[in-house]
């Protein structure tokens, strides 16, 4: 096992627990970080092929891949460093899952919807790989793990980048030229027909063929292209005839869905969808509501790498609470979002300031009604005109005096004057007296005088007792009327 044990305390921080899995080349232990209390995965390579300088050099760029990486679908690797005897290993977070490969043998082929999901979640880590130049070339179920994300989602981890290829100094690190043309690397069920025949010859499009693949295998329980020899698989995938129908192997399945599939499986790969971004804008008809932020994510990373000539054209998102970027960042600064708005706010300001001229009108109106009354009620009449004249004020048996003021009223009632209950037998004059009287002193009444306030359409008509000489042309007094319901605004015991 690589030259380490069970119990074994690595670097004085890593203590091997079991073995995880094995491999060709390497394998696998879960160990705990001492001094961080937390479960790690360390892969280490085998004895055996610690002589093989090209190995080796896989192995570290594997780490270099993926700790560049930064998609949450990829295993995060935290650490590197080498044994006593020069093997080199990596420490990765500890996945609790299992592989889609495990997925399908236990369970049987996934739902078409589900299937789409993990597919579009692989590319996102893909379509980042992609932006630094990586190609992963063995794309297949056994290296899409599986495992179930704190809010009972499940997610996918892309695994194994150690036969990537880079095609750019940004990825490379120095180790883009490690395969030979004559190598065969990959796993051949998922292989393009050009890296069948030169692994060194393949570029972005050879990772969508095998997700074609994968995805054909997901739904149906088996890939498209199988064989009983090696040669005869090859022969196949790069000269044999179409794949069988998956519309056969899977009734019910959406003709555009087995299109977008087939698609990814066309020999001359100038045929094939162009980016990893193009793929999942033909998945995501099929894939649940939520997997249309992984379409986004993917085309932003590829447009912002520019690898995407055009912006993404996206299908509009059904759900109407959705808002396009465009809409969030306006209103995120408080910017209007176009004409139409503008002009809703100007007709909003145009009514507020007619409500508020109203308002001031009204008040100003009001408070020159109350303060400033154009006549005065005195004992025996109207004040002549032009004349200011004082309030009267009475003191009735030691009561609080009372205060009469004349309500501004002009015109001339239609309605006969009202009086107040108490002093129904007594004349009374009316403010709408043709011809006022003369001003001549009142005689102190024998009660409280009460004034009866009409409504603001009505002249306001006060009445008071008057010397028994006044003229016998004097209206005759109007019969009493309760008033116990209306309050009296001018009586101030209250």
């Amino acid at each position: 096992m690589s030259g380490v044990r069970e119990g074994e305390v690595l670097a004085g921080k890593y203590r091997v627990d079991r073995v995880l899995g094995a491999g060709g080349m390497g394998v696998v232990v879960a160990a705990h970080h001492l001094e961080l209390d937390e479960r790690v995965a360390i892969k280490f390579l085998l004895p055996e092929v610690l002589t093989q300088g090209d190995a080796v050099a896989r192995f570290a760029r594997e780490a270099r891949a993926a700790v560049k990486i930064k998609s949450e679908h990829v295993a995060k690797v935290t650490d590197v460093g080498k044994l006593e005897n020069g093997a080199p290993y990596m420490v990765m977070e500890y996945l609790d899952g299992s592989d889609l490969s495990a997925w399908l043998k236990q369970r049987g082929p996934l739902p078409l919807e589900q299937a789409v999901e993990f597919v579009l979640q692989a590319c996102e880590a893909i379509a980042e790989a992609h932006a630094l130049g990586i190609v992963h070339r063995d794309l297949k179920p056994s290296n899409l793990f599986v495992v179930r994300r704190p809010d009972g989602f499940l997610s996918v981890k892309v695994l194994d980048f150690g036969i990537s290829k880079t095609t750019s100094p940004l990825g490379s690190g120095g180790g883009g030229t490690l395969t030979s043309t004559s190598a065969l690397m990959g796993s051949p069920f998922y292989m393009s027909p050009e890296q069948m025949q030169s692994s060194r010859d393949v570029d972005s499009r050879s990772d969508i063929w095998a997700l074609g693949v994968l995805l054909y295998e997901l739904v149906t329980g088996g890939p498209p292209f199988v064989a009983d020899t090696m040669p005869e698989l090859v022969l196949r995938v790069v000269q044999g005839g179409p794949p069988p129908s998956l519309r056969t192997k899977l009734p019910g399945a959406p003709e555009s869905f087995e299109a977008a599939v087939f698609r990814c499986l066309e020999r001359d790969r100038s045929r094939r969808y162009e980016s990893i971004s193009e793929l999942a804008a033909a998945l995501l008809p099929f894939a649940p509501r939520r997997s249309r932020i992984s379409v986004e994510r993917i085309s932003g990373v590829l447009r912002a790498a520019g690898l995407s000539a055009t912006a993404l054209a996206l299908p509009p998102s059904s759900d109407p609470e959705e808002k396009s970027p465009q809409t969030a960042t306006a209103a995120s600064w408080g910017q209007t979002a176009g004409p139409k708005r503008r002009g809703s706010w100007l007709v909003a300001g145009a009514v507020t300031a007619t409500l508020l001229a109203s308002a001031f009108a009204w008040r100003a109106t009001r408070s020159s009604a109350i303060a400033t009354p154009p006549a005065s009620v005195v004992a025996a009449g109207f004040a002549p005109p032009g004349h200011t004249e004082e309030p009267v004020t009475a003191n009735v048996n030691g009561v609080q005096p009372v205060t009469l003021r004349a309500s501004p009223v002009v015109t001339p009632s239609a309605s006969p004057p009202t009086v107040a209950p108490a002093l129904a037998a007594q004349p009374a004059v009316s403010v709408a007296s043709a011809t006022p009287a003369k001003k001549t002193a009142a005689p102190p009444p024998s009660r409280p005088v009460k004034v009866v306030p009409e409504a603001r359409t009505k002249p306001v008509v006060a009445a008071i007792p008057v010397a028994a000489n006044l003229s016998a042309a004097s209206p005759p007094a109007a019969p009493p009327r309760a008033l116990a319901s209306k309050p009296n605004i001018f009586d101030d015991r209250k």
